[in-house]
């Protein structure tokens, strides 16, 4: 089980669960098609993400085997929400999990995708105490990519024409990270 005590600070991030608040800046990335682009939705409109908003408030804690926790992403320079990050427990046996991110293009570049996502790297790891993480993309997405390589995720696999997304096939490209490579990063 998974509570974490909020908010999480990082240098320059606070991440905490969504709130009500937070549609405006939820509308404001979901319904861009760059956004969508890798995903497996299309660009939503007020209604789509304001249903969305709901499910993500009610992640913000990671109970049993495919419960997904969601964190806001809130840049304290200028008290915006940026973007998001997610754990998924994947495995109790296994001990495996996944984070993903979805960030607002207009704060790419800065480094805080990497900032946030590290955090829930640490959770995965050393609070859930999972013993594997990957992190999964759309080979073209190579923006994401390099997020998962900062982080020091190794490329494990490039599934070609895996699946049918928005009605072309898609590549998907997983990232991974053990325990005991993240006790060495984090020890370094």
């Amino acid at each position: 089980m998974l509570r974490p005590a909020y908010p999480i600070e990082t240098e320059r991030l606070t991440l905490r669960p969504f709130h009500e608040d937070d549609l405006d800046g939820l509308f404001a990335y979901q319904s861009m098609p760059e956004v969508a682009r890798f995903l497996y939705w299309e660009p939503r409109n007020m209604e789509e993400s304001r249903s969305f908003l709901k499910q993500k408030m009610g992640a913000s804690t990671v109970e049993r085997e495919g419960d997904w926790l969601v964190l806001a992403v809130v840049w304290r320079q200028t008290g915006d929400l940026i973007g998001e990050v997610n754990l998924q427990w994947r495995s109790r046996e296994h001990r495996q999990g996944e984070i993903g991110y979805i960030f607002n293009p207009a704060f790419h570049g800065r480094g805080f995708a990497t900032e946030a996502a590290e955090v829930v790297l640490r959770l995965g790891f050393e609070e859930l105490g999972l013993h594997r993480v990957v992190g999964r993309l759309e080979a073209r997405n190579t923006a994401s990519a390099r997020v998962l390589e900062r982080l020091g995720m190794r490329r494990e696999a490039h599934l070609v024409h895996n699946e049918i997304v928005k009605g072309e096939w898609s590549e998907e490209v997983i990232y991974a990270m053990l325990r005991h490579e993240w006790d060495a990063r984090a020890a370094g």
